[in-house]
C-alpha cells in the first residue's frame, strides 16, 4: 500500500494552471502502485467537489469506486444520440442505485440538426468529426466546472493506452486527469464486478468487448481484442477524449 500524504485541510485550494500541472506530474509518480480508492481519495482531499467521473456506462466500476470516496460525486455521461438502448438503461440503473449524481451531457446539436448541417451519417464519412462534435466538445464544455476528472482507462486495453499514468496532466483541457484503474487487468475488473455486485452493460454479455455508439460498434469476432469492434475497418482507434 502506498503511503499518502494527507492534506491538513479538506477545503480545496485554488491553484494556477502551472501548479495543477506540477501537482498532476508529481502524483503520477508518487501514486503509482496506490489502490484506486487511494488515488481518488488523494483527488478528493485536494479538489473537494471539483472533480468528476466520466463514464461511458459500459460498466459502473469507476463510479462505484468514486462513490466510496465522495457520495454524490458527479458522473458525466455523454449522450451522443447514437447510444444503444442498453447503454441508456445502464445509465439509468446507475443513477437509481449508486450514491452518485449522474449528469447527462448532450451535444450542441441534435442528430437531426447535425445531419442538416453536415449531411446524414457523418459517422461513416468523417468519424473523427462526428466524435469531436458529439463527444469531445461537449465533454470539454462540461469539464470547465472542475479541476480534475476521472476515467476508466486501462493500460492493457490497447497499445495507445499502455503508457497511461494513474494521475496525469490533461493538456487538452488544462486540468488533472485521474486514471485510478490504469494498472488493472481485465481479471481485476471482473473480480471487482463480482465481489461488489457492480452494474454492467448487458451488451458485454452479448458479444461486445467495448461499447460506444451503435453505428460504430460491432460484436467481436473470435480471437479479437476487446476494442476491435470499435470503428472497425476505419483505422480509427480512439474517439479523441483521451
Amino acid at each position: 500500500m502506498v503511503a499518502l500524504r494527507i492534506a491538513e485541510s479538506t477545503e480545496p485550494t485554488v491553484r494556477t494552471k502551472d501548479e495543477l500541472r506540477a501537482l498532476a506530474e508529481e502524483a503520477g509518480r508518487t501514486l503509482e502502485g496506490a489502490s484506486a480508492v487511494e488515488i481518488l481519495t488523494w483527488a478528493d482531499e485536494r479538489f473537494g467537489p471539483k472533480w468528476a467521473v466520466a463514464s461511458s456506462m459500459a460498466d459502473s466500476v469507476v463510479p462505484s469506486l468514486a462513490a466510496k470516496v465522495r457520495e454524490g460525486v458527479d458522473v458525466l455521461f455523454l449522450d451522443t444520440g447514437y447510444h444503444f438502448a442498453e447503454t441508456i438503461g445502464t445509465r439509468d440503473a446507475v443513477a437509481a442505485t449508486l450514491p452518485v449524481n449522474v449528469r447527462t451531457i448532450e451535444a450542441r446539436q441534435t442528430v437531426a440538426q447535425q445531419d442538416a448541417s453536415f449531411g446524414a451519417r457523418l459517422y461513416e464519412r468523417n468519424p473523427d468529426q462526428c466524435c469531436a462534435l458529439r463527444k469531445v466538445m461537449p465533454l470539454r464544455k462540461a469539464l470547465k466546472d472542475y479541476d480534475a476528472w476521472a476515467s476508466g482507462l486501462r493500460r492493457d486495453e490497447a497499445d495507445t493506452r499502455k503508457n497511461v499514468r494513474v494521475v496525469e496532466w490533461d493538456e487538452q483541457r488544462s486540468m488533472v486527469k485521474l486514471n485510478p484503474i490504469a494498472a488493472w487487468t481485465q481479471d481485476d475488473v471482473d473480480r471487482y464486478i463480482t465481489d461488489n455486485g457492480v452494474l454492467v452493460n448487458p451488451l458485454l454479455f452479448d458479444g461486445y468487448g467495448s461499447i460506444g455508439c451503435w453505428p460504430c460498434t460491432r460484436r467481436l469476432k473470435p480471437g479479437e481484442d476487446a476494442r476491435a469492434g470499435r470503428w472497425s475497418g476505419t483505422g480509427k482507434v480512439e474517439c479523441g477524449l483521451h
